[in-house]
């Protein structure tokens, strides 16, 4: 004979209700959860499909073992990408951290404004990737008027070093700076611009949104980015 409690519970709890009357709290998932296929939800799938196969035609080992793998590789490649992005995040602060950093220093970067130092000369490089059969720098003013040519003569590969005394080509002193400097150099009997790498003045830092690099923003020279950054002074 039944008991006629333990069917009335039964018949409550299929409807959701307790005996007290309130019915059961259902667990709330987030659209991702309930889009997601857990590994319980799927050995749960896999236990009913074995359960209601067809017994004439049952699924093979090989199958089963082919579900398994490629569920396994699912769930491995999204444990990976959330990894890459936790490593993405840090290494994103890094350098935030390490732009910041650069505030109220000079940093060795291509461009083609210059800074003197306070006694009025001016250091920059050269960076030359094949020899040179002559080397020429011109330096002038910020409206473009030149005030001094130096020939450096034939050059080989590798950093060439660029020294101005802060004197102009009548053995002037020059006006005050920034300067505009400019390269060339001569091979085969052609004159070709090649760029200059200047020290420049750091003087903020614009942090990159939604995952992207930080800027640097440098006097003279505009907005550069981090990885542009040859050497620190």
């Amino acid at each position: 004979m039944t008991d006629v409690s333990t069917s009335f519970d039964d018949t409550l709890a299929k409807l959701g209700i307790s005996r007290t009357g309130v019915a059961s709290t259902p667990k709330v998932q987030t659209e991702q959860e309930a889009n997601t296929l857990g590994q319980d939800s799927f050995l749960k799938l896999l236990t009913e499909q074995l359960k209601n196969q067809d017994p004439f035609d049952p699924v093979k080992n090989e199958n089963m073992v082919a579900q398994m793998a490629q569920f396994s590789s699912v769930a491995g490649i999204s444990e990976m990408n959330t990894t890459l992005k936790s490593v993405a995040a840090q290494l994103s602060n890094a350098n935030a951290a390490q732009a910041i950093s650069y505030v109220g220093k000079t940093v060795l970067i291509e461009g083609d404004t210059a800074f003197p130092n306070q006694d009025g000369s001016l250091n920059a490089v050269l960076p030359l990737s094949e020899s040179a059969d002559d080397v020429q720098v011109q330096i002038s003013d910020s409206a473009g008027n030149l005030l001094r040519t130096i020939n450096y003569g034939s050059q080989g590969t590798g950093d060439m070093a660029i020294d101005w005394d802060g004197k102009t080509d009548s053995g002037g002193a020059a006006p005050a700076g920034p300067y505009k400097i400019a390269a060339s150099v001569l091979r085969n009997g052609t004159r070709v611009a090649s760029p200059v790498n200047v020290w420049a003045p750091v003087t903020s830092v614009s942090l990159g949104s939604d995952g992207t690099a930080p800027t640097l923003n440098l006097a003279g020279l505009g907005t550069k980015p981090l990885s542009a950054v040859r050497q620190v002074g």
